[in-house]
Order: structure tokens, then C-alpha cells, then sequence
């Protein structure tokens, strides 16, 4: 009866959530996955009891909409919507990126505040969850377009934001051009030198390693994933999808470890070199990135070893070790089964919720090693939160204090999500212990600072 009462809990909770949030298919996926492992948790701790901590960390505490009027070089008026979900800042201020894409809308950023509320709870520093962004599509615009743009941007949000209220970074989009642009703006219309922004160039008050850090912190939870049945990076075979700075990440510190990246992949298709991506090809990677490119061809056309599968995903390639780094829902219920079919054995999220339900749960129920992007891709928020400290404390740490904080960030919140997600027969399910890890934190602070 008590299992039918929790069950039944969870199937209300998701029926209001939908019935409040109609038509926000990624939102209300993400709120899912969260519930049916939390909630059972939830009824088994009595101080939990009737304070409708899951529904209210579900309801952003302010949503932003505002729209953004900018001119082309051709001195054509354009109007694009602007978005900032504050989400939760119950432990924190808002942290969270700014994402420029023409995907963007209320949904996908709802559900990107909503896991980053667990995602920074994990990382144990300081951050609540925020989100925000544009469906301005930066792709074909000339630096002066994007500037205007952003500085348009920037003069609604700039009203919203602020070192102690809300602090954002870059995203999909977003990068170091964008970032510096949308800092200019808001010195200048602030008129302070704060550290409102991270992933800020090193000239002004950004952070070592960042472009690498949300990759480099993939690993190492994978490398602690792994230690768990007693194994490592050494001759293993890792399958990436995507090539922008997580994937670069990835494959960078995958070599270092002693593994071989295969693939990668973009909008046009994937490739596969079964060389492996190394050396002057990893340099390679930053280039196309440089140079706003996104087609995975002009990798096998640079080096002729690789093939390129065009209008195709790279899970079919058999590996040890796949890392999705792209995008949510790349990795559906028929990728989950060729992969567990051709025998991997640990799947890690880089990218934000890029495998669907139907792939998590083959994997859960085929016990392969499965972490979700709000535990393993946590090392970019990490690494942000130790841009703001640097900022705080007027300092610059090097390289190598950088990337020792976060390897320490990484274990800590892997060793969190490994103890509430061990279950009885020794297998670790990474789903359960990082929403429930996540949620601790955010629970215990709200219900400290009472119903507000």
C-alpha cells in the first residue's frame, strides 16, 4: 500500500506539473526524471513532510521575458526575445549560461534552470540555479551585429543581474566574442567593474581552463565511474558526439589518461577515425571552432584516415566509453540498445540531457554505468564558481590550482551520487543518487529560510 501511495504521489505531482506547464515538452522531462527518484525519497524523511519543497523548486522564483531590438550592418531593424529564469536561489545567487541559438524558448530554458539547481547544489559551492538567453542565432553575423546585438541584450538584462543577485556565463552560443561584449555593456551601463559575468576573457578577470573545464570534469567523474568495477581510461575505446569546447575538453583529457576518442560529430553527421583524435587533430577541433564552423566533414576532409557518416549519430561505433557532448535528446531509445549490444560499459553525460527516458532506463536496467550531465558535466559551473572567488579575492590561481580544485569538485560530487545511489546488489545508479545528492542542499536551505 505504501509503495501505491508513493507511486500515486508521483503520477499527481507530474499531472499538476503538466497542467501548469503545457506545451514544455523539455521541462517537464527534466521535472520527470527528478521525481520519480525523489519523491520516494521525500516520503521516506518525515521533516519533508507536507512542505512542497519538489513543487516549489519546480516553480522559477522569477521568469524574465523581454525583447530585443538591434540593427544589421544593412541598417535593417530586428527584434529577437530575451529570457533570464531565476530559478532557485535558495543556496546561492542565480548561476547558470546564456544560450543565443533559434531553439531558444521558455521550455528548454526552464528545464536548463531547472537542472542547474541541481547541478551547482552538487558542486557544494555557494550557486542557485539560473538560466537565460535569445533565439538570436549568432551564426553568419558579423562581429559588429553580434556586438549590437548583445549590448541590446545586455541593457534590459543588466537590470536583473548583479555579483550577489545573479551571475551568468556563456552557453550554446555564447562564447568568449559574446561574453566580453555583454561585460563592455554592463560596465558601462552600470558603471562597475564587478564579477557579474564568468568565462570572461584572462585580460579581465577571467579564469584558467575554463574552455576546457566543463570536459576536463566529464572525465574525471567518468575516470571515478570506472573505479567502481575497478577500471580506467587505459585502452579504452570512447565514442564523443559534438566538437565544440566540452568535447575539445573531453578528448583532451581522455588522451591524457590513456584513452582514445573515435568520433566526433555535428549538425551534417559524424565521424570516425579509428586512428583516434590526437595531437595536431585536437588542435584542429579549436580551429573549426575559431573559425565558426560546425560540419564534421571538414575534419575527414583534413585528415583523409577519417570517415564521415553524413545525417548520422556516432553511437553506433562500438566502444568502451560513450560521451554524448552535443545536445539534449541526441541519444534515443535505439542508440541506448546498439550501444549496450556492442558492450559498453559506462555512459557519460556532457552535454545537458542529451539521452531521452527510454535511453536512461535501458541503460539503468542493462546496468550499464550511466551518470546524468547535471552530476558529470557540473565541472563548467564549478570552474565558474572559481572565477567568481578569484574575482571576489582580486586574484588569479594558475592552471594547475584550477584544474586541482576541480578534479577535488569532481570526486566530491561523484562520491555524493555514489552513496545515495548505491543499491543493494553494489551497482551505483548515478540518476538516483545525483537527484537526491542535488536536492538535499536546496531542501535543507529552504526549509530553513521558511515558505518564501
Amino acid at each position: 500500500m505504501e509503495h501505491y501511495n508513493v507511486d500515486q504521489k508521483i503520477q499527481e505531482f507530474i499531472a499538476k506539473i503538466e497542467a501548469k506547464n503545457p506545451n514544455e515538452p523539455e521541462f517537464l522531462q527534466a521535472v520527470k526524471e527528478v521525481a520519480v527518484t525523489v519523491i520516494p525519497f521525500i516520503a521516506s524523511r518525515p521533516q519533508y513532510n507536507g512542505m512542497k519543497l519538489l513543487e516549489r523548486m519546480s516553480e522559477p522564483e522569477r521568469t524574465i521575458i523581454f525583447r530585443v531590438p538591434w540593427v544589421d550592418d544593412q541598417g535593417e531593424i530586428h527584434v529577437n526575445r530575451g529570457f533570464r529564469i531565476q530559478m532557485n536561489s535558495a543556496i546561492g545567487p542565480y548561476k547558470g549560461g546564456i544560450r543565443f541559438h533559434p531553439t531558444v524558448n521558455l521550455s528548454v530554458l526552464k528545464f536548463l534552470a531547472f537542472e542547474q539547481t541541481f547541478k551547482n547544489s552538487l558542486t557544494t559551492l555557494p550557486m542557485g540555479g539560473g538560466k537565460g538567453g535569445s533565439d538570436f542565432d549568432p551564426q553568419g553575423k558579423s562581429d559588429m551585429e553580434v556586438m549590437r546585438f548583445c549590448q541590446a541584450f545586455m541593457t534590459e538584462m543588466c537590470k536583473h543581474i548583479g555579483p550577489e543577485t545573479d551571475v551568468p556565463a556563456g552557453d550554446i552560443g555564447v562564447g568568449a566574442r559574446e561574453i566580453g561584449y555583454l561585460f563592455g555593456q554592463y560596465k558601462k551601463v552600470r558603471n562597475e567593474f564587478t564579477g557579474v559575468l564568468t568565462g570572461k576573457g584572462l585580460a579581465y578577470g577571467g579564469s584558467l581552463i575554463r574552455p576546457e573545464a566543463t570536459g576536463y570534469g566529464v572525465v574525471y567523474f567518468a575516470e571515478q565511474m570506472l573505479k567502481t568495477i575497478n577500471q580506467d581510461f587505459k585502452g579504452k575505446t570512447v565514442t564523443v558526439s559534438g566538437f565544440g569546447n566540452v568535447a575539445w575538453g573531453v578528448i583532451k583529457k581522455v588522451e591524457e589518461l590513456g584513452g582514445t576518442c573515435v568520433t566526433i560529430s555535428g549538425p551534417d553527421g559524424y565521424i570516425y577515425d579509428k586512428d583516434g583524435i590526437t595531437g595536431d587533430k585536437i588542435d584542429y577541433l579549436l580551429e573549426l571552432r575559431a573559425s565558426g564552423n560546425n560540419r564534421a566533414e571538414d575534419y575527414a576532409k583534413k585528415f583523409p584516415g577519417a570517415e564521415f557518416h553524413a545525417g548520422k549519430r556516432p553511437w553506433e561505433v562500438k566502444c568502451d566509453v560513450a560521451i554524448p557532448a552535443a545536445t539534449q535528446n541526441e541519444l534515443d531509445l535505439e542508440d541506448a540498445k546498439i550501444l549496450v549490444d556492442n558492450g559498453v560499459i559506462c555512459v557519460t553525460e556532457a552535454a545537458n540531457m542529451p539521452s531521452t527516458l527510454e535511453a536512461i532506463n535501458h541503460f539503468l536496467e542493462h546496468k550499464v554505468l550511466f551518470s546524468p550531465g547535471k552530476a558529470s558535466n557540473a565541472g563548467g559551473v564549478a570552474t565558474s564558481g572559481l572565477e567568481m572567488t578569484q574575482n571576489s579575492i582580486r586574484l588569479n590561481w594558475s592552471s594547475e590550482e584550477v584544474d586541482s580544485r576541480l578534479k577535488e569538485i569532481m570526486i566530491g560530487i561523484h562520491k555524493a551520487c555514489r552513496d545515495y545511489g548505491k543499491e543493494e546488489d553494489g551497482y551505483v545508479n548515478y540518476v538516483k543518487g545525483a537527484n537526491i545528492a542535488g536536492f538535499v542542499k536546496v531542501a535543507e536551505a529552504m526549509l530553513a529560510q521558511g515558505v518564501v
